[in-house]
């Protein structure tokens, strides 16, 4: 027994003499799973690293801990030679999965498959090459007036696919965001194959626009591409004034006009006006488009000869219920009448003629006259067209089934059993689609576009004109002019449409003469490109080419002249829009002009993203918004901030909308919206002001002083431009505003850009002056001048308004003494001080808002205004409708959160859409030092711009106040001083 303690101690541990024990050393092998012997295996007898767990445990009896077991070999022991690092804590958050799951946004709605028409695809792309057969039209109307649910019967015609009766499809909203508002925020195309009357196939290129004020900017992209507008008008509402600013533009583009009615079963369903006073309500409103016509052709100033008006007896006028599906117009409807009627002996042309106007059927002779044979005898319109319409509406809504199915035969409508349990719209929509034909009527639609719209052959001639911003006379002029195949290629690309992944995007545009084929390498030429300065030119080779169909897209392999396009892989170097030609076009080629919009983008909104480390993402995020949104800025002030600035609220939530979701994919803080300002003068300047360049040499003298009213807007407006020789754009100063001969003739730029609404002009006297330096410092002084009037000196915003006159300059002999470095940022300085001495003041944008409500909420609409700084122009009754029109003007700093307010005092009645329409004085003196501002309290009227301009530049960053010193120099300053002090003594 103490033999056996001795060999182990106190602890238990065995201490003795060692034990050949082979059997334990077998079972150590079988349980690492040969492990020892694997390595011997692959490492080879010679290897002393090899593990042999086995052989190490038999030559000594080491205890071995738990953790330093080795039961599997190293990663450096598996793969020899790679580096092996250690990562001693988990680097990925726990809310990250290890492995991220593929996510795709669904957020646009796409055909999954290619859909089955009516038409063959490869018929359709036979089609592009007949541009006689091609027709390329955009919708243009207010928001809800039926122009996306029109569309919508134009995809079901084509489209053979299980439509519902009653859902609204909304094809061309292809977005979620636009199916969840109810309102278009991109314009969509879409081409398609359709009959006409006579079963002749056209390729109609559409475009379906937005109806928002917020969104005009793609309504004006539609309208660049397109030959000519549908122009939707509710038959209650009527003409909108932010369509008639829309129609304004379709007739500077000299674009094609024809007219749809919409709405027609509101006049039955909503205000229940018997037949003879929907009559007048019809009338009334094609009267009144055409009075207004009248004035924006005269505005515009388009020739007597050129002037088109609509009437229903041209044919350029259609009937229509975009909601229940059916259309018509005189001439449909007299072929309608005649297949229903074949016994009646009317001519069809003649018909359709004595339809509308004063025009009465004489029963007892059979033929129409201009009298009513008695005194309740209503027009042939009413008879023969809204009677008809009426009585469906009657039975279709009052009667039983049996009833209705023995009334409906009488003009020959037969129904399934199964339609008549539908609901009274479905029905209603069912009846109407036999009875006018297929969709509705829809070929009364298409040859009235064939017949009034010209095909894009006629008018690129006057496509050119308006858009090609070089040698109407070149050879590349004359291709796209003639629409020539074969010539040279041009494309005019106008919107940017994001792929479903939302990482790229596709271009889309017109071709305007050669062929674009897939494969080709082209020159991509962006809005900043001249022929002096091609740095905005690239060189892209064009991956894909396909017809945009909304939802889906048709992939081709090249596009004929006169087409619209969707080009992918080019969009690297596109922002907004370009020029594209081919790498091997040696021609003289400048850019198609950028759009030109009837509004500007004055509300903006500061953002930063949530995570400091998501900045670049934002900054791409940005990017892309950029390219999406035609109107849209994005710039980073000197702060640091960055600034999105768009049309108005609802625009800038939908930017603010994709940021987060499709193109950045990231939470962001948005500020408080402000708005853009402008600064301006109220008088000429107070002291000839002079400023010396840094080397001494040089000498400029300058003062400012207000421009005429309107001549700011006539110049941004381009109807009068700086290119212009220079006899040309001084008869316009002197004829339009009685400048003198000299000063017209003396005019040398437009700043901050060239159609920037303020001039420079050179007053100085040639006894004076050596106009000869003076003219070769003329390019610096410009740019110094521009400079200036970009950042203006209170609040680095535009200046506007403001005439600057050099008065005197002395100027070095040396070229080298008055180079560009010492002349540019003199003239900027000479700019602010004359600026400053000129009674400076602060402009604001002024919004003008359309509300339409009943009634007994025009006092609630008055108040809403008054709390906000507005202010009424007139309110009137809207004719033939229970309702009130009020135009008001509001300050754009006022309106926001205007459209919710209005809404919640007048129990959501009131309707309001509100535009840009001009600039005025914000009240008060900016530069007022006696002004104190209280924090939380609102300022009044008179220290509003002290407040605005002192905020402002607390949100730039800038200094507290505009410091005198930084604009004057010491002399400068000493004349002042001794100004001020013969004024002191004089009073």
């Amino acid at each position: 027994m103490s033999m056996e303690e001795n060999l182990y101690d106190e602890f238990g541990n065995y201490v003795g003499p060692e034990i050949e024990d082979d059997e334990e050393d077998e079972e150590d092998d079988e349980w690492l799973g040969g492990l020892a012997k694997d390595a011997e295996d692959r490492k080879g007898d010679g290897d002393d690293d090899a593990m042999d767990v086995a052989k190490e445990k038999g030559a000594d009896r080491d205890i071995v801990l738990h953790e330093d077991k080795k039961y599997y070999p190293d990663a450096d022991e598996v793969y020899e030679g790679a580096e092996a690092l250690v990562q001693m804590e988990d680097t990925q958050p726990l809310t990250e999965p290890i492995i991220a799951p593929v996510r795709s946004k669904n957020f646009d709605l796409l055909e999954k498959k290619m859909p089955d028409t009516t038409f063959d695809f490869n018929f359709l792309a036979g089609m592009m090459d007949k541009p006689n057969l091609i027709r390329n039209i955009c919708f243009l109307g207010a928001m809800h007036h039926g122009k996306t649910l029109f569309m919508d019967m134009l995809v079901m015609n084509t489209h053979e696919k299980d439509w519902k009766l009653n859902k609204e499809v909304k094809y061309t909203d292809t977005r979620q965001d636009e199916q969840d508002r109810g309102l278009t925020i991109k314009a969509t195309s879409m081409s398609l194959v359709l009959q006409d009357s006579k079963e002749k196939s056209y390729l109609f290129n559409v475009m379906d626009t937005p109806g928002h004020s917020n969104f005009q900017d793609e309504a004006v992209a539609a309208m660049a591409i397109s030959d000519g507008v549908v122009f939707f008008v509710d038959v209650i509402v009527g003409l909108t004034v932010h369509m008639e600013r829309m129609l304004k533009h379709a007739l500077q583009e000299k674009l094609n006009l024809v007219l749809v009615v919409n709405g027609i079963d509101r006049l039955v369903v909503e205000l229940k006006l018997p037949p003879t006073d929907a009559y007048h309500k019809l009338r009334f409103c094609i009267e009144d488009i055409n009075e207004h016509l009248e004035k924006l052709y005269d505005t515009v100033g388009t020739e007597v000869d050129n002037r088109t008006y609509f009437s229903p007896l041209k044919g350029n006028v259609l009937f229509c219920s975009s909601l229940f599906r059916m259309m018509l117009t005189l001439d449909s409807y007299a072929v309608l009448y005649q297949e229903i009627h074949p016994e009646s002996k009317f001519e069809t042309k003649q018909f359709a003629q004595c339809l509308w106007g004063d025009v009465y059927f004489n029963q007892e002779t059979g033929g129409f006259s201009k009298t009513p044979v008695d005194g309740d005898q209503p027009r042939s319109f009413v008879q023969f067209v809204l009677e008809p319409i009426y009585k469906i509406f009657a039975h279709c809504l009052g009667e039983e089934k049996d009833d209705l199915a023995s009334t409906l035969a009488e003009i020959g409508i037969y129904l399934h059993k199964r339609d008549y349990d539908l609901d009274a719209r479905s029905l209603l929509k069912q009846v109407f689609n036999h009875f006018f034909g297929a969709s509705g009527g829809l070929a009364a639609w298409i040859d009235m576009i064939v017949e009034h719209i010209p095909g894009p052959k006629e008018n690129a001639a006057a496509k050119v004109e308006r858009l090609y911003s070089g040698d109407q006379e070149g050879a590349v002029a004359t291709d796209m002019k003639n629409l020539d195949h074969t010539g040279y290629l041009m494309v005019h690309t106008v919107k940017n449409y994001h792929r479903p992944d939302c990482n790229a995007f596709d271009v889309f545009g017109r071709v305007m003469s050669g062929t674009l084929f897939r494969g080709d390498r082209v020159k991509i030429f962006g809005e900043s490109y001249t022929l002096d300065d091609d740095e905005d030119m690239t060189i892209r080779e064009v991956q894909n080419l396909w017809i945009y169909e909304g939802r889906y897209r048709v992939e081709v392999s090249h596009v004929p002249a006169g087409n619209w396009v969707l080009i992918g892989g080019i969009e690297g170097s596109i922002k907004k829009t370009a020029t594209i030609t081919t790498a091997s076009n040696e021609e003289e080629i400048e850019i198609f002009r950028p759009l030109r919009f009837p509004t500007c983008s004055v509300i903006k909104v500061a953002i930063e993203p949530l995570q400091p480390a998501e900045l670049p993402k934002m900054v791409d995020g940005l990017r892309k918004v950029d390219k999406a949104y035609p109107l849209c800025k994005t710039k980073v002030e000197e702060s640091g901030e960055h600034v999105i600035c768009g049309t108005g609220e609802i625009y800038l939530d939908c930017i603010l909308h994709d940021l987060r979701r499709l193109y950045g994919d990231l939470e962001i803080k948005v500020a408080d919206p402000v708005v853009e300002f402008c600064e301006t003068v109220v008088e000429t300047s107070s002291l000839k002001c002079f400023a010396e360049t840094p080397n001494k040499k040089n000498k400029l003298y300058m003062v400012a002083e207000p421009l005429e009213k309107g001549v700011g807007e006539d110049i941004e407006k381009g109807k009068v431009k700086i290119d212009w020789e220079n006899k040309r754009v001084s008869d316009f100063f002197t004829k339009s505003y009685d400048w003198d001969m000299l000063a017209a003739r003396s005019i040398w730029a437009f700043g901050p850009e060239n159609n920037g609404p303020n001039v420079l002009v050179d007053d100085t006297l040639p006894s004076e002056v050596n106009k000869a330096l003076l003219r070769q410092s003329k390019d610096a002084l410009v740019q110094g001048f521009q400079w200036a009037t970009k950042e203006g000196p209170l609040c680095d915003e535009k200046i506007r308004s403001v005439k600057f006159k050099i008065l005197n300059a002395s100027l070095s002999e040396d070229p080298v003494m008055r180079g560009g470095g010492q002349i540019i940022p003199t003239a900027r300085r000479v700019a602010y001080s004359a600026f400053l001495l000129a009674t400076p003041r602060l402009m604001e944008p002024v919004q003008f808002s359309e509300i339409e409500c009943p009634a007994d909420c025009v006092a609630a609409v008055y108040n809403v205004l008054s709390r906000r700084r507005g202010h009424v122009v007139r309110d009137l009754p809207k004719p033939g409708s229970p309702m009130y029109v009020v135009h008001a003007y509001l300050p754009a700093m006022e309106s926001f959160g205007f459209e919710t307010d209005l809404r919640t005092h007048t129990s959501g009645q009131a309707m309001c859409m509100t535009m840009f329409d001009h600039w005025q004085l914000v009240p008060g003196d900016p530069l007022d030092r006696s002004i104190l501002l209280r924090p939380l309290e609102p300022a009044p009227a008179p220290h509003l711009a002290r407040e605005f301009m002192l905020k402002m530049r607390r949100r730039k960053g800038l200094s507290e106040d505009v410091s005198v010193h930084k604009f004057f120099d010491d002399p400068m300053l000493l004349e002042l001083a001794k100004q001020d002090a013969e004024l002191g003594a004089y009073f």
